[in-house]
């Protein structure tokens, strides 16, 4: 999210126009189940907890949380044209082996291994719902396993919108567990056996304080229920970099 406030040209290439190329081979060969990853970034300025697939998301305040909307819009769009059964997954702060080396628990633990301090933004008042990356896996492959479909019962005068009258859905993937950055900041340190050295900042433009998924509506479509604790993702995280980078 933050690299859209230093690079925005960089987010239109990749998640406008090369989104839009992929929905067009989708059109051009049929594909018969498409599944992109949204984010929960699209609820944007909501504070309304948990986020609800029902919820508004026009009031993002990222660009990159502007993208991932564009995204959703744009698959529906062709879902309807075309008839392409597409699924969006807003991914709720995914963690875990093979992270992005630019993710907060990629510089974190670095950091903390190296002795340097760690910047901890909006005072640590930040609450997130962490996913660890074994069970975003798991949704997407139940997914694969079942179409978007269209909704008979559509109300086209109280439209929802996680729903249609084209082949599309939106579901929410998280763990639906929020806790304080501190609380995963304590975990990272008790996996590594260091203390952090701490620098409190202020909130960053984009971010927003807390995230929290509602499932319910994966639940019921896939049996998607996530099973790793915050606990046990922080450990298994720890091991893999430790392992990795030879630590």
């Amino acid at each position: 999210m933050r690299y859209s406030l230093k690079n925005p040209l960089a987010y239109i290439n990749s998640n406008i126009v090369g989104f839009a190329n992929i929905l067009e081979l989708c059109r051009e060969y049929q594909v018969n189940n498409f599944i992109y990853a949204s984010s929960s970034s699209v609820y944007g300025g909501n504070q309304l907890l948990p986020f609800k697939e029902e919820h508004s998301v026009d009031h993002p305040i990222s660009l990159y949380a502007a993208t991932k909307k564009s995204n959703e819009v744009m698959a529906h769009t062709y879902s309807h044209l075309y008839k392409i059964p597409s699924t969006g997954l807003r991914f709720f702060t995914v963690y875990g082996p093979w992270g992005r080396p630019d993710m907060a628990p990629m510089i974190f633990t670095k950091s903390i291994l190296a002795g340097k301090p760690i910047s901890i933004f909006n005072y640590g008042k930040m609450m997130r719902d962490f996913t660890y990356i074994d069970d975003i896996v798991e949704g997407i492959l139940k997914c694969g396993y079942k179409q978007a479909s269209i909704d008979e019962k559509f109300n086209r005068l109280l439209p929802n919108p996680a729903k249609s009258f084209a082949p599309y859905r939106i579901f929410n993937i998280g763990n639906s567990k929020p806790i304080e950055l501190l609380t995963f900041i304590e975990l990272l340190e008790q996996a590594l056996g260091m203390k952090s050295k701490k620098e409190f900042k202020s909130i960053q433009q984009g971010d927003v304080e807390s995230t929290f998924a509602d499932t319910s509506k994966i639940e019921d479509w896939v049996g998607y229920f996530p099973k790793t604790s915050i606990e046990d993702g922080v450990r298994n995280f720890v091991k893999w970099y430790k392992d990795y980078y030879k630590e």
